[in-house]
């Protein structure tokens, strides 16, 4: 257990610190109960306590009203690059959950270590903790991996266009698989979140964990997907849920002027060099219900013709994938 001091309160002398500092014995908060205490911190709103974030049990038997299968994955690597660095780490958590968006039992958990054909950079070492003395000799167990990826409806990650590509190369059980992002596919400002990094959104979750390593990663995702917050009506997977079942289209504006650009970039336009395998053009990814409204806008306001750009539709089964 943690606690955030208010570091922003008004500056007071030592000694009136002193004063106004409650005077707290065990008979106060009912004994040397840890939570009892968290809880007399919280009420004097002096105080945010983070809890130890305690991962959830692992059932043999789940319920049944939660029939649908996910998968929370994180992977630690060599690089950025899916196309020449390896996964060094690979951790996955199996749950159940139901076509409302809730979540049911965690049903599997699969952690495993990988040696790399290289040593592991430096970089690398820092922000994962992981050593080349500690993948030396492993590799990633695939039958129990594929095993639990195999009757997955959904595979989630906290970043699924880094992660998706690196899995695909890694093993073809990804390939065909519907996968969902907790970043981009969850609107975490409007749930009162500063930011969409996994280490922001556990701490204003109320939780703190060893980060950067892989199944600790996936437990803390999936704390933060299945808790209502105060003014919210439901959890954010039942949202991101909702959200991967949508068809979204990728707009390719090609041979668009080029005194166009920064209007296409001010839009949200991202350009494409053609080396990822998408064609050559500044291109943008929408729900699918606004395309006719921003074919509308090339037409008018960029090509000044009626233009007829390449759409791509995309499902879950599509998305997050390197090309």
């Amino acid at each position: 257990m943690a606690s955030q001091l208010d570091f922003f309160a008004a500056p007071v002398t030592p000694t009136a610190a002193r004063d106004a500092r409650p005077s707290v014995t065990a008979n106060d908060i009912g004994g040397t109960d840890d939570e009892a205490m968290a809880h007399h911190l919280e009420a004097t709103g002096n105080y945010r306590i983070l809890r130890k974030l305690q991962p959830r049990p692992i059932v043999d038997w789940p319920r049944p009203e939660f029939p649908r299968r996910g998968i929370i994955l994180d992977t630690e690597t060599t690089g950025l690059n899916h196309s020449t660095d390896e996964i060094i780490e690979i951790g996955v958590i199996a749950f159940t959950f139901n076509d409302e968006g809730a979540l049911g039992d965690v049903t599997g958990v699969y952690g495993g270590l990988q040696q790399p054909t290289i040593t592991i950079p430096a970089d690398i070492t820092l922000l994962t903790g992981i050593t080349d003395d500690m993948v030396a000799g492993h590799v990633i167990d695939a039958a129990r991996l594929n095993a639990l990826i195999e009757p997955a409806d959904l595979v989630i990650a906290h970043n699924a266009g880094f992660d998706r590509p690196f899995c695909e190369a890694f093993s073809p059980i990804f390939v065909h698989k519907a996968w969902a992002c907790s970043v981009s596919e969850v609107d975490w400002s409007a749930r009162g979140f500063e930011g969409s990094k996994l280490g922001y959104l556990i701490g204003q979750s109320g939780y703190f964990h060893d980060g950067h390593r892989a199944v600790d990663d996936c437990f803390a995702l999936l704390e933060v997907l299945g808790q209502v917050r105060p003014g919210a009506t439901s959890a954010p997977f039942a949202e991101l849920y909702q959200v991967s079942q949508r068809s979204r289209v990728r707009i390719y504006a090609e041979n668009s002027p080029f005194d166009m650009k920064d209007h296409l970039k001010a839009r949200g336009y991202r350009w494409s060099d053609g080396s990822d395998g998408r064609p050559k053009s500044w291109w943008i990814e929408l729900p699918e219900e606004t395309l006719e409204e921003e074919l509308h806008f090339l037409r008018t306001e960029i090509y000044r013709w009626d233009a007829d750009p390449p759409v791509k539709y995309l499902t879950a089964f599509d998305r997050f994938r390197a090309a």
